[in-house]
């Protein structure tokens, strides 16, 4: 791995371009000699697969058909596929991103990882099957070329997670996967570094936005952002391609995002990079979610479920008198009671709020003993006086081991859980801790390929066909070795009825 300086340079020290950071990006992707490891490969079809679960339970929520309606007035040929449609209806390769992309997100159930930053790596596999679908006839695209990219992908956006806080700006952190969704792109494309270097730099330029979208009453654009910065990034590397160039250099600039966005004229990062001919592992060190909801409420969900069966009192509300996590920063502040945000007490709040408050979480999983994608969102459920009463005892506080145990580099270390302190009217006090989810790599019952396939066929069930779901498994695990005719098959099919059960507005398109 190379480490490489980023700092900010003023317009009168010019920096070449082949010591900016969107260089370096472009560089990775281009280089075609790094082997790809077995057990990478084995991550991204696992990854594929957690993809189309997710993204299969989402079908016919509003925000998914909404996006859907919009691709699909986009018809293209040969085009890409749009999941849940017929794979002979085709669309533009960056509104298929566009509406894929909404269906991965819409539940906060894919995989993450977690640094100086947030991410959702698998953000990067519509825009990268989208492109690969609609040129595999005509430039000989595969599986083991889709492989590789997303592998760069993940490679890219751990490493500015790593080492470049957005949040503590209250910038988005879609920013770090436009960029990284673009060097997918190119390395699949296999683009010289002067194209792809253009693209990063677009696709970074323009899905630079604020943190408001998960602050508050949060929205339904939570699903969107991460697919616009897919979108954008497929357009961004259409257009290199096409000779337009970008602002540069975008991070280190004067006027660049890092000058303005994030640390200032004075900052100072260290990007770690593989080098040449050095294999893309990042995707090793990401983590799927067992449960639907924000990452660093997975492993709160499997305590409370312990502490579910060894201490029933623990929920009922009218034996408890507080309850307190204590847990990292980012935890605290994000999702728990040291955002200020009132909507995480308000049993009326949309899903997206609820899935970000770790208070009403922590409530619902020690009364339910589980947690559901669809139950425990409910609004009956959320509205449920003991739950409420429950829910209003819970506050989180910040312990600085944890917040210390968060930024570890060392992966036996890191840590996303906390400590619950349940105290009783009657002054009894129950305490327990958990430093990983259950499904986590080091945690009690880690994810493989069985446990992935499992999670789709549980979330596809009754939205399709058990043939379906089995045919798109012996698809998925075949990735690295399929044919460019075979890349259209990467998709999933709806019975007829499932997705006309949800109606949008008519828009513009």
């Amino acid at each position: 791995m190379i480490r490489h300086p980023v700092r900010v340079h003023p317009s009168a020290e010019p920096l070449p371009r082949e010591e900016q950071l969107a260089w370096r990006i472009a560089e990775l992707a281009a280089d075609r000699t790094a082997p790809v490891p077995d057990e990478v490969a084995d991550m991204v079809v696992n990854r594929v697969i957690d993809n189309a679960a997710v993204a299969t339970a989402a079908l016919a929520r509003e925000p998914v058909a909404a996006a859907r309606a919009q691709a699909l007035a986009h018809p293209y040929d040969p085009g890409a596929t749009v999941l849940g449609v017929p794979q002979q209806q085709r669309t533009s390769p960056e509104w298929a991103a566009w509406a894929n992309g909404v269906a991965v997100r819409e539940l906060d159930f894919h995989d993450t990882f977690l640094a100086a930053d947030y991410s959702h790596p698998g953000d990067n596999i519509p825009p990268v099957l989208a492109v690969a679908q609609h040129l595999a006839r005509r430039r000989g695209l595969t599986g083991a070329d889709v492989v590789r990219a997303v592998a760069t992908a993940y490679e890219v956006q751990v490493a500015l997670v790593r080492a470049i806080s957005l949040h503590r700006h209250k910038i988005d952190h879609v920013a770090h996967l436009g960029p990284s969704a673009a060097a997918g792109v190119g390395a699949l494309l296999g683009l010289d570094a002067a194209t792809t270097f253009q693209a990063v730099g677009q696709a970074l330029h323009t899905t630079t936005a604020t943190r408001q979208s998960r602050k508050g009453e949060i929205s339904t654009w939570k699903a969107h952002a991460p697919a616009f910065a897919g979108k954008v990034a497929v357009e961004a590397v259409d257009r290199a391609m096409r000779g337009q160039t970008s602002p540069t250099p975008i991070y280190e600039g004067e006027d660049g995002v890092i000058a303005w966005l994030l640390d200032g004229p004075g900052a100072r990062y260290e990007v770690e990079l593989p080098g040449p001919g050095e294999p893309r592992r990042a995707i090793l060190d990401t983590y799927t979610k067992e449960h639907s909801a924000e990452y660093q409420a997975q492993a709160i969900i499997d305590l409370a479920r312990r502490l579910r069966a060894q201490h029933p009192e623990a929920a009922d509300p009218d034996r408890v008198a507080s309850i307190v996590l204590a847990t990292s920063h980012h935890t605290h502040t994000v999702i728990g009671s040291g955002a200020n945000d009132p909507q995480k007490y308000d049993p009326s709040a949309s899903r997206e709020t609820l899935d970000h408050s770790i208070p009403y979480i922590l409530a619902v999983a020690l009364q339910d003993g589980a947690w559901h994608h669809v139950d425990s969102y409910a609004p009956a459920r959320a509205a449920r006086p003991d739950t409420v009463a429950l829910w209003r005892k819970v506050t989180t506080t910040e312990d600085p081991e944890w917040t210390r145990r968060y930024h570890s580099p060392d992966p036996a270390e890191k840590a996303f859980g906390g400590r619950v302190e349940v105290t009783l009217v009657d002054g009894t006090r129950i305490v327990d801790e958990i430093a990983v989810a259950d499904a986590h790599p080091l945690g009690a019952r880690p994810f493989a390929r069985e446990q992935y396939a499992a999670k789709l066929r549980a979330l596809a069930a009754g939205v399709l066909e058990d043939a379906e779901v089995e045919r798109f498994l012996d698809v998925a695990q075949r990735l690295p070795s399929l044919g460019p005719d075979e890349l259209a098959d990467l998709t999933v099919t709806a019975p007829p009825g499932v997705l006309d059960a949800v109606r949008t507005p008519e828009g513009i398109f």
